[in-house]
């Protein structure tokens, strides 16, 4: 029924316009004469078509053709109706009908005061002996119109009030049921956006409460390894120089892995992070712990310029899922070579470690399968604004990540150099390798 509506809404006025002209030349057929160009209603039945036609699209000019019919008629540009078509004069009502269903209140209003003009100028062009003389179904009383309208006028002015008052009630019903289906629609979806809202609060307190309890559970798990760790070396002064550096390293990671849980758990709302998270800076003390591990080479080029802080947070999440590759792959004491390169319109981040032989490693097939590690970090660049790819190389496995300076503007990378060097921004190309899409490189042996 909707979608009905909603075609004839916008198609009924000129479906309505075609079908009334068509009945009227069949009904007049036999009266017409030769043709159209010669029948006398033909100006009168013109008009109100086009009344009709652009009722609901252009309803002051609906009510313009009505208007210039009727004047024509009193000025006897226009033929007056005869009795045979006088009832043309109901298409200003048809048209009142879609200006009451399609049209603003304001144009409903002056729609309804224009045809109780419009009535009057009909019943005095239909009676006056100047015109119609009555139009053959009021007997003329051959005593001039005061007598004619005194004893026809009110009830021939009242048959058609009645007569647009009904097309005007059709038309107002019309929109009251639109506008009864639309307040349907919106309280339904208020229902459901209260509806999500209240399951919204619901998850948001369970996660609330999941939260507090992951809190408990790792801040006592954390704290007991970082104790137990520090207890141990304390009291085992005389074991090697290895041992003593292992349990250093485990307490540090066990305080350094509570407080990032810390972080996670009790920093994150629906404004965002709000707790202080990893930054650039971190990245050398995050290196210096994993020195004890691996066998690190750090090297930067370039002068350093500002990133965002999701974009500092990105990089060093990437440097420290790398470093963890590498020691759950390599084994302790992997060679891993860490650049930061600087020099261009973004951050260049590359890190190269050692692939232990398949003699060392016979459970390489196992790690063949599709791990989270570098989708996660692929995603953290993506997000960034930037690019990924890692695969092996020889004997090395690379990952090379590109953080931009800037972002993309219709294709083309703004890196925002200038914020650091005083420099104008520079265009790169989105073809260029420094704004190139997120690709990969073979990723045999996905080491996340």
């Amino acid at each position: 029924m909707e979608a009905l509506l909603k075609v004839m809404r916008h198609w009924g006025a000129p479906a309505a316009a075609v079908l009334f002209f068509t009945l009227w030349c069949v009904a007049e057929a036999g009266r017409m004469g030769p043709g159209l160009h010669t029948w006398e209603g033909t100006w009168p039945l013109i008009l109100m078509t086009a009344a009709i036609a652009l009722a609901a699209w252009k309803p002051y000019v609906s009510l313009g053709f009505t208007a210039g019919l009727l004047a024509g008629q009193l000025g006897n540009a226009i033929p007056a109706m005869h009795a045979n078509h006088w009832a043309i004069y109901l298409g200003s009502f048809v048209a009142l009908a879609f200006i009451q269903w399609t049209a603003g209140r304001r144009t409903r209003f002056i729609a309804a005061g224009a045809n109780v003009v419009f009535a009057g100028a009909m019943t005095f062009l239909m009676l006056s002996w100047r015109y119609s003389a009555g139009v053959g179904w009021f007997p003329p009383l051959y005593m001039g119109d005061r007598w004619t309208f005194r004893a026809f006028g009110w009830q021939l002015f009242s048959l058609l009030l009645l007569i647009a008052a009904a097309c005007a009630a059709v038309g107002l019903a019309l929109a009251l049921f639109e506008e009864r289906g639309s307040l349907f629609r919106a309280r339904t979806m208020a229902q459901t956006s209260l509806r999500e809202a209240e399951v919204e609060l619901i998850v948001e307190q369970e996660r609330t409460r999941i939260g507090r309890d992951l809190h408990d559970v790792l801040a006592h798990s954390l704290a007991v390894i970082a104790a137990q760790a520090d207890g141990t070396r304390y009291l085992s002064k005389d074991q090697p120089r290895a041992v003593l550096n292992a349990l250093e390293n485990i307490a540090t990671s066990a305080r350094s892995a509570l407080v990032d849980a810390q972080r996670v758990i009790e920093g994150v709302h629906d404004d965002g992070v709000v707790t202080p998270q990893p930054q650039l800076s971190d990245v050398g003390p995050l290196v210096a712990r994993m020195q004890d591990s691996l066998a690190i080479e750090q090297s930067e080029s370039g002068a350093p310029a500002g990133l965002s802080a999701g974009q500092q947070l990105a990089v060093f999440r990437i440097i420290q899922e790398c470093l963890t590759n590498a020691l759950k792959h390599g084994g302790r004491g992997t060679a891993v070579r860490l650049h930061l390169d600087w020099s261009g319109p973004g951050l260049t981040l590359h890190v190269a470690s050692g692939i232990p032989a398949a003699a060392d490693n016979p459970d390489r097939a196992a790690e063949t399968r599709v791990g989270r590690g570098l989708a996660g970090m692929r995603e953290r660049a993506h997000l960034a604004g930037g690019w990924m790819t890692a695969g092996p190389d020889g004997e090395q496995y690379r990952v090379t990540v590109f953080i931009p300076y800037g972002t993309m503007i219709d294709g083309r990378m703004i890196a925002d150099a200038g914020a650091v060097t005083g420099a104008e921004p520079v265009l790169v190309p989105a073809g260029s390798p420094a704004a190139r899409p997120d690709v990969s490189l073979g990723e045999a042996g996905d080491r996340g």
